[in-house]
């Protein structure tokens, strides 16, 4: 797999460009398929990030994100 910068991952929001990509313990997933990530926001949460942190206090188990493809890895 390719690996991003955060700059890179940062243009994947839905808005700038059509994927709507978010990060997760150094795997970047695509979401845009989600239709909980429409235009890029899910809640409070913003595609084209790093969600590691938020996703500690999800109302759902941390494995959810790993139905969607893995499309790189976040450079550190």
């Amino acid at each position: 797999m390719i690996s991003y910068t955060k700059n890179q991952l940062a243009l994947r929001n839905g808005q700038d460009k059509p994927e709507i990509w978010v990060a997760v313990n150094g795997i970047i997933y695509d979401v845009s398929e989600s239709r909980m990530w429409k235009n890029g926001k899910h809640y409070e949460h913003w595609a084209g990030q790093d969600l590691t942190d938020e996703l500690k206090d999800a109302p759902h188990l941390p494995d959810v994100i790993k139905k969607f493809q893995k499309v790189g890895y976040l450079e550190s």
